[in-house]
């Protein structure tokens, strides 16, 4: 009798474990591009989201839904953050930044990505800090390290052409001292970690 009630509590809690990391229901809409593990399902613009803080995901899906983000390449982007309710972005973010952060191991230029990492350093390091750094929840900016390279273009893209506001003054600034070269090199460097 004993085993058979251990055997119950040991198979109940491998239920609660695997409901655990399930998706919450809310995200029903989001694993089409997103998938169950935060990796874009291989789609070049839509960005890796697992272990990104759960702050960032926020802020990121609050800009989609008041429209200081625009989607342009991804117009379903919008419609199913409007959707969302306040409760719903949060469970989302905290969802998505719990998962581990997945690497898409692409392939860059070393010499670009080593030219990147100084342009980063130099225009980008304040803000956007590498994922696992202990200080990424709290710093201004998104973690760019392990992007996919036609998502960052893409982002990129849509501050140069008006897609996307720039929430801080700072980073009109920041982008207004690109250099040529200076994006393909940053993309290399994000792509490389």
């Amino acid at each position: 009798m004993l085993r058979c009630s251990l055997l119950a509590v040991l198979a109940l809690s491998a239920v609660s474990a695997a409901a655990a990391d399930a998706p919450p229901a809310v995200a029903a809409p989001c694993l089409a591009c997103h998938d169950s593990d935060g990796s874009g399902v291989g789609k070049p613009f839509v960005p890796i989201i697992a272990g990104i803080p759960a702050a960032h995901i926020e802020e990121a899906l609050f800009a989609y839904k008041d429209g200081a983000r625009t989607c342009v390449v991804q117009p379903v982007m919008c419609e199913v953050a409007g959707a969302l309710s306040d409760e719903d972005i949060a469970t989302l973010a905290k969802w998505y930044g719990s998962l581990p952060r997945y690497s898409h191991a692409a392939s860059f230029m070393e010499d670009l990505a080593a030219k990147g990492k100084a342009v980063h350093e130099r225009l980008c390091a304040r803000c956007h800090l590498e994922p696992d750094d202990p200080d990424a929840a709290y710093a201004l900016g998104i973690p760019l390290h392990g992007q996919r390279s036609d998502y960052l273009r893409y982002a990129l893209d849509a501050y140069f052409e008006g897609n996307r506001e720039n929430l801080l003054p700072e980073m009109e600034e920041k982008l207004g001292q690109l250099r040529e070269g200076d994006i393909d090199a940053l993309i290399n460097y994000y792509v490389s970690y």
